[in-house]
C-alpha cells in the first residue's frame, strides 16, 4: 500500500504542475497576457466587367494606390462606335414622336381633302357618263346605237370611282382626327429603349476604367497590356492595409481575461522593442482545433478561441503573414468592465 502512495502521489503532484504550467503558458513575468499570431489583412482582386483588349497598365506591384484611382483600362474605339450609333438612333426616334404628338400638319389636311373632292369629281363624271350612254341605248332603235359592252364600262369606273371616294374621304378622316394613342405609346417605349442602351453603353464606358476601392497597395499585376480581359481574370491583386490586424488564439482559461476593446501592444521579431498599438476587436465565439500557424508548443492540440487585435500601424511595419506577439496588461484588464467597456 505505501508503494503504490509512493507512486500514486508524485504522479498527482506532476498533473497538477503541469495544469498549473498550462493555465500559465500564456503569460510573461510582469503577468500580462501574451498571444502569438501572424499580420493578416484583407485582399482583393479587381477584374474588368467586360471582355475587351488590354489598352493601358498604369501601376506596377508594389505601388500604393489611392481610393478611385485608375489602375488600369480598355480599349474603347468600338464601344465609342456604340455610343455614337446609338446617339442617332435616339435623335430620330425622338423626331418620331414629336411627329406623332403633332398630329397632321394643316397642309397636310388640306391635300387630303382635296384628294377625296378629286375622287367625288370623277364619280360625279363616271355616273353622268354611265348615264347618257344609257339614255341613247334607250331612244335608239332597237338600242344599237350603245353597246352593252359600252355599258359594262361605264358601270366599272363609276363604282371604282366610288372605292377610290371611299378611300380619300377615310384618308381625310384619319388625318383630321390624328395618329392613334396606342401608336404615340409605342413610339414612346422605342425611345425610352433606346435611351436606356445608350446608357448601358456609358455605363460599359465608364467600366473600361478600372479603379481602385479604396487605399491599398498593389501585391500582384497579372495581365499586361494586349491581353484579353475578362470578368473572369483578375488584373490586379490589392492588399488594402486599412484595417489590419493580428490573427490570434487563446484558450478557455485565457479566454476570460480578455474583452473586446483592451488595449494591446504588438511585437514582432524584427523590431521587438518597437511595438505597435493596438485594440482586440473580435473574439470568436465558436472553439476550434489550434491551427498549425499558432507558435506555442502548449496549445497545438488544445481546444482555443480566434481573436483579433485591430492595430494601428501607420509606419507599415507590419507585413502580412508576419509572425507576432501580442501583449495584454494585466492593468488594462482589471479596467474593462464585463461588458467590455472602460470603467
Amino acid at each position: 500500500m505505501r508503494k503504490k502512495l509512493v507512486i500514486v502521489v508524485p504522479l498527482l503532484l506532476l498533473v497538477a504542475a503541469a495544469i498549473w504550467l498550462y493555465q500559465r503558458s500564456g503569460e510573461d513575468r510582469s503577468g500580462d497576457l501574451v498571444l502569438y499570431g501572424n499580420v493578416d489583412i484583407r485582399q482583393v482582386s479587381l477584374a474588368f466587367t467586360g471582355s475587351e483588349r488590354i489598352a493601358e497598365m498604369r501601376v506596377e506591384e508594389g505601388d500604393a494606390v489611392k481610393a478611385g484611382q485608375v489602375l488600369a483600362t480598355l480599349d474603347t474605339r468600338v464601344l465609342r462606335l456604340q455610343i455614337e450609333q446609338s446617339k442617332a438612333q435616339i435623335a430620330a426616334q425622338e423626331q418620331s414622336v414629336l411627329r406623332l404628338h403633332n398630329g397632321s400638319r394643316p397642309e397636310e389636311i388640306a391635300q387630303a381633302k382635296a384628294l377625296a373632292e378629286a375622287a367625288r369629281a370623277q364619280v360625279d363624271l363616271a355616273a353622268t357618263q354611265l348615264h347618257r350612254l344609257q339614255g341613247i341605248r334607250a331612244n335608239s332603235p332597237g338600242g344599237r346605237a350603245v353597246s352593252q359592252q359600252d355599258l359594262d364600262n361605264a358601270s366599272a369606273q363609276l363604282k371604282v370611282g366610288q372605292a377610290q371616294l371611299e378611300e380619300r374621304q377615310k384618308a381625310l378622316r384619319l388625318a383630321q382626327i390624328g395618329p392613334r394613342a396606342e401608336d404615340i405609346a409605342q413610339a414612346e417605349a422605342q425611345l425610352q429603349a433606346a435611351r436606356a442602351q445608350l446608357a448601358l453603353l456609358e455605363h460599359n464606358l465608364a467600366e473600361s476604367e478600372l479603379r481602385a476601392p479604396q487605399d491599398a497597395l498593389v501585391r500582384s499585376r497579372l495581365l499586361e497590356p494586349g491581353d484579353m480581359a475578362s470578368p473572369q481574370r483578375a488584373v490586379y491583386a490589392l492588399a488594402i492595409s486599412d484595417p489590419k490586424w493580428v490573427r490570434a488564439y487563446v484558450n478557455e482559461a485565457q479566454l476570460g481575461h480578455i474583452r473586446p476593446g483592451m488595449r494591446a501592444s504588438v511585437t514582432t521579431d524584427s523590431q521587438p522593442q518597437q511595438p505597435v498599438d493596438g485594440r482586440i476587436g473580435y473574439i470568436s465565439d465558436v472553439a476550434e482545433f489550434t491551427p498549425k500557424a499558432v507558435q506555442t508548443e502548449e496549445l497545438r492540440t488544445a481546444l482555443v478561441y480566434e481573436v483579433r487585435v485591430l492595430v494601428a500601424d501607420k509606419d507599415n511595419r507590419l507585413r502580412l503573414g508576419m509572425p507576432a506577439t501580442v501583449r495584454i496588461a494585466r492593468a488594462d484588464q482589471a479596467g474593462v468592465a464585463q461588458d467590455g467597456t472602460a470603467r
